[in-house]
């Protein structure tokens, strides 16, 4: 059994504003708005009210566009409508975002021999209304899905900054690398207004700048599997960050259980099964898109070769933890996990 342990990078800035040279106090603040289905937070530290409140609403303005390009929620986004036009008897223009994201998860998909696969749609349809009505969905209906899901179905023409869908049907699923993305673009706009100490929180893709005045970094903390049993304090991770995204990639409350078998919402491409077992993935990386999508990866792969993937990433990190067949936690790290990591005394809520 688990404890009651909510999944997914939370950020705490425990520093106070100090002078600069000139004088002037820089201010914490915070805000926080609803985008792509999550809670999407900044903290950030900035001169005056004024600039703080234009350069969120900035950073808002810009995730909220790219929800409208990159989400496979609403059918009018440039992925949906994308989607809806497959097979493409020509190959589609896409805009910027649309195109630098796709483009980052081929490379990962041809990485990982399709562990990690946008063209996973169908079966993230499939398993969304499995969770619904609390049954697997029918083995007729998986092998539907299969025909439209496989990353080498999906074309990109670099030339033309166009992308071709190959087969029937295809959708594109996002979830795995979007969130990371927009993180990493908010904070571009927050430094475009001159605000560095800033770090974004996108239900838990945490992008981090610039520290706090005064502080060498930033202090994140993460949620892991831990045994429900017990009774002492269990530290909670706390990670120090300076420019550096974070992801953690976890199923503790999401995922389905039906006649014993647990599946979670993290559904491998290659099978179209949500994946069996507890287990949550902290990765490390210079940036969001690169944190998010490699936590994913991390999670289909297993311990043993998604962590040699991340090690053959430049500046990456990652620690697995998991629940083994006798209900014993087990974790596995890269050795230069460490070096970002400082143990606390904190209590994991229950």
């Amino acid at each position: 059994m688990l404890a009651g342990v909510a999944l997914g990078a939370t950020w705490s800035a425990l520093a106070s504003a100090q002078a600069g040279e000139s004088g002037a106090t820089p201010q914490r603040f915070e805000r926080a708005e609803v985008h792509m289905g999550t809670p999407f937070r900044l903290v950030f530290y900035a001169d005056t009210e004024t600039l703080a409140n234009k350069a969120a609403t900035a950073a808002f303005s810009r995730v909220a566009e790219l929800n409208g390009s990159l989400s496979d929620y609403l059918p009018e986004s440039e992925l949906s409508r994308l989607g809806a036009a497959s097979p493409t008897p020509e190959p589609l223009a896409v805009g910027d975002d649309l195109w630098r994201v796709l483009r980052h998860a081929q490379r990962l998909a041809r990485a990982t021999d399709g562990a990690f696969d946008v063209t996973v749609g169908p079966y993230s349809r499939l398993w969304r209304r499995a969770r619904r009505r609390r049954a697997v969905p029918e083995s007729e209906l998986l092998e539907q899905a299969a025909a439209a899901v496989g990353y080498e179905k999906l074309r990109l023409h670099e030339c033309r900054q166009s992308v071709s869908l190959l087969a029937e049907r295809m959708r594109l699923d996002l979830g795995g690398i979007a969130k990371g993305y927009a993180a990493d673009e908010a904070l571009a706009v927050l430094r475009k207004h001159g605000i560095t100490a800033a770090l974004v929180d996108a239900g838990g893709d945490v992008v981090a700048g610039a520290p706090p005045p005064g502080r060498a970094t930033w202090h994140v903390a993460i949620a892991e599997v831990v045994e429900a049993d017990e009774e002492q304090a269990t530290p909670t991770p706390q990670l120090l960050l300076e420019d550096a995204a974070v992801a953690t990639s976890g199923d503790l409350y999401q995922y389905l259980e039906v006649d014993g078998r647990r599946y979670s919402h993290i559904i491998d491409p290659r099978t179209g099964l949500g994946l069996p077992g507890p287990s949550s993935v902290t990765v490390i990386a210079p940036d969001g898109i690169t944190a998010d999508s490699l936590a994913s990866a991390v999670s289909v792969l297993g311990a043993e070769r998604g962590l040699e993937l991340v090690r053959q990433t430049p500046r990456a990190a990652c620690r697995f933890v998991w629940i083994d067949e006798e209900d014993r936690t087990q974790a596995r790290a890269t050795d230069n996990f460490a070096q970002y990591l400082q143990q606390t005394t904190t209590t994991i809520a229950k």
